[in-house]
């Protein structure tokens, strides 16, 4: 298993705290309910009558092999297939709990930037920061979050556009509002003395980044009836890259 996988004590807070186990069987899973549990809840192939043991010694025998991926799947289908407050349910399985392995998912999937709330009072930059993070909790993930973060950063920049009063064409696409707002924004046209011509640089790559957003979008998203989508690891890639480019902008737009 990789080593940024699940550790030991993860994988036994899952167990123990979380789902519950009872006489040596995990929470109400029956060997038939536990076996329909990985292709249900997680889309996994996994035959667990092929081991031996209780249920829960099949599950952390399963779950200690997996790739981080694989893992993240199994976190959150079992945070649906065991909600908080369902019935039987230990006391320790708290929706603190549940939000701490929510958060192991995301790092096992590989998303890594954080969903910042920016300064907007747009309702639609709101609206889609929420989309993001609910799709990525699915078990689905990043690819069918793309979109969604196109969103995001679209609307957040026609957003800024009009506060800063720079004009910009109707359905002008991210990367030439990213471009107007570096040339007429006064508080990104004025670079602080702290910034050199290499962090402008990198500022420009992202420019070019958001430029291929636009196209992957559109035949690479759930935006439109794609037959092909983008891996998780590149569907990662882009989310990242649009949350960082958000994430400096409204950390220099609110200086």
């Amino acid at each position: 298993m990789s080593s940024a996988g699940l550790s030991r004590s993860e994988i036994m807070q899952i167990v123990n705290r979380y789902i519950g186990v009872t006489q040596g069987f995990l929470g109400d899973f029956t060997y038939r309910t536990h076996a329909e549990f990985y292709p249900e809840y997680c889309d996994l192939d996994i035959d667990p009558d092929s081991l031996e043991g209780t249920t829960r010694e099949r599950f952390i025998a399963i779950v200690s092999d997996l790739e981080p991926q694989a893992q993240a799947r199994i976190v959150r289908g079992v945070t649906e297939r065991f909600p908080v407050g369902g019935p039987e349910s230990p006391e320790t399985r708290t929706e603190e709990l549940q939000n701490k392995l929510l958060r192991w998912a995301d790092r096992l999937h590989g998303v890594v930037v954080d969903g910042k709330i920016p300064r907007t009072s747009r309702s639609d930059v709101l609206l889609a920061i929420e989309d993001t993070e609910t799709l990525l909790k699915s078990r689905s993930g990043a690819p069918v979050s793309v979109d969604r973060v196109h969103t995001t950063l679209h609307a957040y920049l026609i957003g800024e556009c009009e506060t800063a009063g720079i004009n910009h064409d109707d359905g002008a696409p991210i990367s030439k509002l990213l471009k107007e707002m570096r040339a007429h924004h006064p508080k990104l046209a004025a670079a602080p003395a702290s910034n050199t011509a290499r962090t402008q640089q990198i500022l420009q790559s992202f420019g070019q980044a958001l430029d291929a957003l636009n196209p992957l979008r559109n035949q690479a998203s759930m935006a439109h009836p794609n037959e092909g989508l983008l891996d998780s690891t590149e569907a990662q890639l882009v989310i990242n890259a649009g949350r960082t480019i958000l994430t400096y902008l409204d950390a220099r737009l609110s200086e």
